[in-house]
């Protein structure tokens, strides 16, 4: 039994009492929130029982539910951001909209590199199926933020950005970024330049898990690492009293007692020939070096007939369910190695007869004896379950992932938890949690790894047909070592909240920065893999809200694509003017691409800046493709100031109007972007991309285009300076000729060329003298423009010949070259003309579109916009491919768009 005299110290301190009576009152408050039905009704909200939820939060700082108390944190927050800033010597910008004068915060997009490995301490404390180094995240929340400014991350995950944000008052771990921090608390890079200030910042976490929710909170609040290291230690004393003869086997003498490490278990399946059993591990695995011999195939013991694994039938065993007291059958599996410690020495043998009569005890007294709470929660129906099949193992139940005395001894060191003081009470489940998984049969056996802790596989419920039993010792001693070097975090910096991203309740325009890891299509299926832990938790995710692409929850890509718009909407919401957002993407299917970038255009937010991480070459790149996305994307986005906002809304749908966007765009993006030595050609200061974002800007607002893109094109060369195929505003044009004097080079773009728009592009960014070869002929471009192309199956692409003849123009010498402007314009017309009849021809149309020329679409559905034809649109888009569709930012834009304005037309007007 627990000696108790140790569990609790003599007599807390002032301000663990002061802590303590603070939270037995917001425990209180919190209570009588939870009896409200529209509380409950908030999205997200968890499902799990008052105690439940009450049991795991530490109010006000962490709720497993909605948190009620954010509005009072952030209204403290702010005054001591106030404050704060004036002692720093930093402006007052609590009026700083843009409306006249200069702003007092500006911010260009981040666009350096930003490569961190993951081999943090702090970054390895607790596995999750994804997360965002912490020392990344400070990067960005550096180059945003001041010292107590106000970060949110909707989708937090283990809390990762409350770590950065607390860990940017830390001087140690900023100079460990290659930085270097002056006495006065100036950051400098690399160069010199300062680029902010050292001070922690303030974090509000939201995620719709609980489990999620419950990392966080253990990551970002402060723990008495003494008494947590007594209780640990004390509860493992504890588990190997209580159930230390379930881990002991004889040495090879047979005399001397072993402690196991862990138990190396095997499937077992019928030879399709000779209905003999097969145990895979001496089927297939070689016995010196424990790697498979083969991937696909083994050879029958019995027969000796070669047999293809996948096609196996497993053998099975009938036993009593320890959980409901039922009959269930279970895959066989049997023990086939023990890897064991006598005294410091650590040895390997085949188990024997005293294992075999131990398991069969086990077995007996797991199922008989009255033992301590475990979860029996029925695992759900989803797209893991489906996949991962572990259903077919007999697995139906959380407990059956257990082995017979894992489960035991892990149930017991959790109800252990119960006799600690509040203080350290989370963080003990925290450190029992971050084995909860390692424990279950998820957990692979890897001959090759140093340790068998925490081997399942991420992402998955995936059992192997061969797997590692850990022991508690084994399993978490260790872990005691490293949580207790988390020393880092504070108390009163970081709130969190567990619901959705859709409905955060923070208030409207509270927020300086956001960085996000979203969810994306179905990568991951939150809700599914955090069951077990959330079982144990007693509150679990409630699934239906979650934002993600599940067939077996009849949730698709244009569910996916509306979940994320709202979460994005609320982003919107609480982001103040003029700051900035941070999405971090990473999914390989062009059709979320464009989902998540509609989602985040559609609610306001203006993209300023994509990147792609090279993981390989280890650096940060333009993204200006439009196809396959293969690597993670970091996107940069701004919410317009609120004085642009109200002027664009007087001069909507005028010139003016574009040209203001244009004017405030470009303000927003970075002048100079240099890597080792050379200059970036910045992509959204090109011409092409500048119009896109124009257009987008006012469609997702509901307003008519007020210039053609020649139109645009002309004006541009009038307006701006150009440099480099860049355009600049007048105060910006000096600095980049500064530093393009000190360059060794400028780096073009290199482009795709994949359909009709992509390819005029490459060909003006060819004939121009400035970014290419200059004028050429017909001869001199082909053999360059077929090894560039890349054409989609889809696309009707017209003849090199006939776009040269639309686009560009020739001289004596037949070199097609890029026309004046007044020019360009009257050719766009011409262009323009001929599209919109081959589009006509689409219109007309019935059935589905196999082949088509997919800049007519755009063009007939810009001049459908235009004429406010909301219907054709509609109609058209709804004969062209689905995968098109979404996979074509423009197209998805347009027809997106369009089905919201038909749907709130007046039945009068659609009459008209």
């Amino acid at each position: 039994m627990p000696h108790q005299p140790e569990l609790l110290p003599d007599k807390p301190s002032p301000e663990q009492a002061t802590r303590d009576a603070e939270r037995a009152e917001y425990l209180e408050r919190l209570r009588e929130k939870l009896k409200d039905p529209e509380f409950r009704a908030i999205e997200g909200f968890p499902i799990g029982d008052d105690e439940a939820i009450l049991a795991l939060s530490d109010p006000p700082y962490y709720t497993a539910c909605p948190n009620p108390f954010l509005s009072e944190i952030i209204e403290r927050w702010q005054a001591e951001r106030a404050q704060l800033r004036e002692e720093l010597g930093l402006p007052d910008d609590s009026a700083d909209n843009g409306d006249g004068g200069e702003p007092v915060y500006h911010r260009e997009p981040f666009a350096a590199d930003v490569s961190e490995g993951k081999n943090d301490p702090i970054y390895n404390a607790h596995s999750y199926h994804t997360k965002v180094p912490h020392k990344a995240v400070m990067r960005y929340i550096l180059h945003y933020t001041d010292p107590g400014d106000i970060i949110f991350d909707g989708f937090c995950g283990t809390g990762m950005t409350g770590v950065a944000a607390q860990l940017c008052g830390d001087k140690r771990t900023v100079e460990s970024l290659g930085y270097r921090v002056k006495d006065d608390g100036t950051i400098l890079d690399e160069k010199g330049q300062a680029i902010s200030r050292l001070g922690a910042r303030k974090a509000v976490l939201v995620d719709l898990s609980p489990a999620a929710t419950f990392i966080a909170y253990n990551y970002n609040t402060p723990v008495d690492v003494a008494a947590f290291e007594r209780e640990a230690k004390r509860i493992l004393r504890e588990v190997e009293e209580e159930c230390g003869w379930m881990y002991e086997t004889l040495h090879t003498d047979g005399r001397t007692k072993g402690r196991i490490n862990y138990t190396v278990w095997s499937d077992v399946f019928y030879c399709s020939n000779c209905s003999g059993e097969i145990v895979f591990w001496d089927a297939i695995m070689d016995p010196v070096t424990k790697h498979r011999k083969s991937r696909d195939t083994l050879v029958c013991p019995h027969c000796s007939a070669s047999q293809k694994v996948r096609k196996l039938e497993r053998a099975m065993d009938s036993v009593v369910d320890r959980g409901t007291g039922k009959a269930v059958r279970f895959s066989k599996q049997i023990p086939v190695l023990i890897n064991y410690t006598v005294g410091q020495s650590r040895f390997e043998k085949k188990p024997d007869e005293s294992d075999q009569r131990l398991i069969e005890r086990i077995a007996e007294e797991a199922s008989s004896a009255a033992r301590a709470w475990f979860p029996t929660d029925r695992m759900p129906d989803g797209l893991r379950h489906t996949k991962d099949a572990y259903y077919l193992r007999g697995i139906e139940n959380v407990h059956h992932f257990y082995s017979d005395r894992n489960l035991v001894a892990y149930a017991y060191m959790w109800s252990q938890v119960s006799n600690t003081p509040q203080s350290i009470k989370p963080f003990l489940r925290f450190w029992l949690q971050s084995v909860a998984l390692g424990f279950t049969k998820l957990n692979r056996f890897f001959a090759s790894s140093y340790s068998q802790v925490n081997r399942y596989l991420k992402g998955t419920l995936y059992v192997a047909p061969v797997i590692a039993e850990v022991s508690p010792g084994y399993a978490l001693a260790g872990k005691i070592r490293r949580l207790s070097k988390m020393r880092y975090a504070r108390t009163d910096t970081v709130a969190i909240a567990t619901c959705s991203a859709s409905d955060s309740r923070v208030p409207a325009n509270s927020v300086d920065y956001i960085f996000v890891d979203p969810p994306f299509g179905r990568n991951l299926m939150y809700g599914e893999l955090n069951y077990i832990w959330e079982s144990w938790l007693k509150v679990l995710t409630k699934r239906k809200d979650e934002a993600i692409i599940d067939e077996t929850q009849a949730k698709l890509l244009p569910d996916y694509q509306t979940a994320m718009r709202d979460c994005f909407a609320e982003m919107f919401r609480v982001l103040k003017p003029g700051r900035w957002m941070t999405v971090e993407f990473h999914n390989s299917k062009n059709s979320i691409w464009n989902a998540i970038q509609e989602a985040i255009l559609s609610v306001g937010f203006v993209i300023a800046d994509v990147r792609v991480l090279d993981k390989q070459q280890i650096t940060m790149q333009q993204w200006v493709g439009t196809n396959v996305v293969s690597q993670d994307l970091i996107i940069s986005a701004y919410k317009p100031r609120t004085g642009f906002e109200r002027r664009f809304l007087e001069q909507a749908g005028s010139e003016e109007g574009a040209w203001a966007f244009v004017r405030q765009h470009l303000e927003q993006l970075p002048i100079v972007v240099e890597q080792d030595g050379a200059l970036e050609v910045v992509a959204e200061r090109q011409a092409y991309l500048l119009y896109d974002r124009m257009v987008a800007f006012h469609i997702q607002r509901g307003f008519s285009v007020p210039l053609g893109a020649a139109e645009f094109y002309a004006g541009l060369k009038q307006r701006f300076p150009e440099r480099d195929g860049m355009y600049f505003l007048p105060h910006q044009v000096a600095e980049y000729d500064r530093r393009r004097l000190r360059a060794d080079k400028v780096e073009q773009l290199a482009l795709f060329v994949t359909d009709e728009k992509s390819a005029v592009q490459w060909l003006r960014q060819e004939l121009d003298s400035a970014t290419g070869s200059g004028p050429q002929t017909y001869q001199d471009l082909q053999p360059k423009f077929l090894r560039e192309l890349h054409k989609a199956r889809h696309e009707a692409l017209p003849e090199l010949s006939e776009m040269l003849a639309q686009n560009f123009l020739k001289d004596e010498q037949d070199r097609w070259y890029v026309p004046d402007p007044a020019r360009q314009e009257d050719l766009e017309k011409l262009r323009e003309r001929s599209l919109l009849r081959e589009f006509q021809e689409y219109a007309q149309g019935k059935g589905r579109l196999r082949v088509f020329r997919t800049e007519a679409v755009r063009a007939g559905f810009k001049h459908a916009w235009h004429e406010r034809d909301y219907r054709l649109i509609i109609k058209v888009a709804e004969r062209l491919p689905e995968s098109v569709l979404q996979e074509d930012a423009s197209l998805l834009m347009y027809y997106d768009n369009a089905l919201m304005r038909a749907e709130s037309e007046p039945a009068q007007e659609r009459l008209l």
